[in-house]
Formats: structure tokens, sequence, C-alpha cells
């Protein structure tokens, strides 16, 4: 039979002192003398004592767990903000249980019921491509759940943040082409429902008018970030009569899809048309034919910030009156990071 773990009557009975003396005495509490502590601590060892956890939080009233919904753990860079949320919890005595929602918005709603049942401090979430509708997180703030979210940023007012300056990014994405003499540049961005696809065509607008070249609508074309979706925008970019001869694309993935693309219609890459994306994942080093640059977008850090921030609140006292909650929106500095296999 399993031996049923060691409780804190045992080590009261095996040092003839009370429950209480010895509860106190193994959290360091002033009121217990030193060699008091130092028996309760020995006899608690032989005995293998251990802590229990689900009383722990009863009694403080926390689980010290938070919870992470992301869209998809394979992506790189969410395996790195991972590292960062892991890393930073783990530091600050709390543990994170990670879920994916794979891009659904349903499976979203599904995590954040099931998440909140699981009764988790808080949570740390990057919303789906998809995510139109925010009441599933109003259902957590009405539990007094807090939230912080990341990288991906639903378009809600008063809400906790921590993403990478897509504007300043873009900017200096299309500025690093203009400079290397493209003047058609077109751009392959993300859902209209994602905050980053309006910051990176308002950095993109910017550039423009800042080197006093005209926007054109018909050079920004939207897509789901799929293959398909990707290779739907290239036909449309490919066909416009002023056809681009460079193209900054959402991401490293979507970067890959189109030269894929580009390639599959005899067009030289970084001769003919030149690619800038975003993230600077591993995945470059892989690619045969690479994007001229790409906007690093420091995914640990985030996952770092974004878990300062909750457990902060988590351990902050909060005032109920309106009007007086303080809101964290952190941006993250980009940068570009040229790829010096091409040439100019």
């Amino acid at each position: 039979m399993t031996k049923k773990p060691t409780t804190l009557k045992e080590i009261a009975k095996a040092l003839n002192i009370s429950v209480s003396t010895v509860s106190r005495g193994l959290q360091d509490h002033s009121s217990i003398g030193m060699v008091t502590k130092m028996r309760i601590k020995q006899r608690a060892r032989e005995l293998n004592y251990e802590p229990n956890q689900t009383a722990i939080s009863f009694k403080k009233g926390k689980s010290f767990n938070i919870g992470v919904i992301l869209p998809e753990l394979s992506e790189s860079f969410f395996s790195a903000a991972v590292n960062g949320i892991e890393d930073t919890a783990d530091k600050r005595n709390y543990t994170v249980l990670l879920a994916q929602s794979h891009d659904s918005e349903e499976i979203e709603r599904t995590l954040v019921a099931k998440m909140k049942n699981q009764r988790v401090d808080g949570m740390l979430i990057s919303v789906t491509k998809n995510t139109s509708a925010y009441d599933h997180f109003e259902t957590l703030r009405k539990s007094n759940i807090p939230i912080v979210f990341f990288d991906r940023i639903p378009s809600m007012k008063d809400i906790h943040s921590v993403a990478c300056n897509m504007a300043t990014g873009t900017f200096e994405a299309v500025n690093f082409l203009l400079k290397r003499g493209h003047r058609v540049i077109g751009m392959i961005n993300g859902p209209s429902t994602l905050y980053a696809t309006g910051e990176r065509k308002d950095g993109y607008i910017q550039a423009l008018i800042k080197n006093r070249l005209k926007f054109d609508p018909s050079l920004l074309v939207n897509c789901d970030l799929t293959e398909t979706g990707t290779i739907a925008a290239m036909k449309e970019l490919l066909n416009n009569k002023r056809r681009p001869t460079a193209i900054v694309t959402f991401n490293d993935y979507v970067a890959l899809f189109a030269i894929r693309y580009a390639r599959s219609q005899n067009i030289e890459i970084n001769k003919e048309l030149t690619f800038v994306s975003y993230a600077n994942l591993p995945l470059i080093n892989y690619m045969d034919y690479v994007p001229a640059a790409s906007v690093e977008q420091f995914p640990y850090l985030q996952g770092q910030k974004a878990t300062d921030i909750l457990i902060d609140l988590l351990n902050s006292p909060t005032t109920k009156e309106e009007g007086k909650q303080a809101y964290y929106n952190i941006k993250v500095e980009s940068q570009l990071v040229i790829n010096n296999k091409v040439k100019p």
C-alpha cells in the first residue's frame, strides 16, 4: 500500500509541540526560536514531509497557476515566447498551464472557459487571427481574473498588453528598401482582425509619405497568412499595373510561401523581386532564397515582460473604483536585421 503523506500533526506529535508551532516554524515565523525551527525542519526532513500545495493555495486564496493561450506552439516565435514566460514564472514561484488555440476562435473560447474553471490566478493570451468578438475575455474580467495580452492584441479598450512596435519596424523595413532603390513596394499584410495588421499599414504609409511617395492602396493586400492566401496575394501584386520590385510580408512564413511561388514563376529572388519580412525566425537560415531583411520582434522579451506584469498585478492590491485602474501597454522596440547574404 502507498504510504500516506506526512502531516503537520505527525511532526508535532514526534516533537511534543503544537501543530501551529510546527506550521509557523516551517514558514520561518519570527515568533518561533531558531533552535525550535531547526528541530522542526530536521524532523520534517526525516519524515519526508512535503507541503500540501492545495491547502496552501486555499489558505492564501491563490492557485499560483497562470494560464497561457497562444495560437501555435510549433511556431518558433511562440516557442521562444513560452520560454520567456516559463523562465519568469518559475523565478516568481508560479506554474504555467499552457494551451494552443490553433488559430480557432471557437477553441480559444473553450480554453478560456476551461482555464477559468481550473481557477488560474491570471492569464496570458495571444489571440487567434480569426478572433472577432471578445465577450469571453470580458467573462474573465468579471471574475476578477487579470489578463495580459501579448504579441497578438485584440482591439479592446482598457487592457494590459505587451507587443512589438510594428509601426516603427515597418517604417524601417520600407525605408531599407527605398534606400536600395525600390520605388514600387508592395505589402502582403495580415487579417484585419489583428491589431498588428493596422500598425504595419500605418508604418508602411508613413515611410512612403516621409519619402514623398504617394500611397497606392492597390499595392497593399491582406491575406489569412496561409500558403493559399499568400499565393492569392502574390498573384494580385504581380498582376498589378505597377508591378512591385519589392514586397514586405507579414512574417517569415508568409515570406517563405511568397518566395516559393515567385520562384515557380521564374522570378529571380533579390534581383527581380526583393522581400523583407518580420520575426527573424531561425527558419530563415535554412531557406535557399532568403528575405533581404527581417524585423526582429523579440518574442522571449515579450513573454518575459507580459509575465512580470501579470504577476505584479496578482501581487498588488487593486481598487474597484471605476476609473482608478491603470493599464500597462508596453511596446518592445523592433530591430531590422539585414541579411548579409543578400547583396544590395
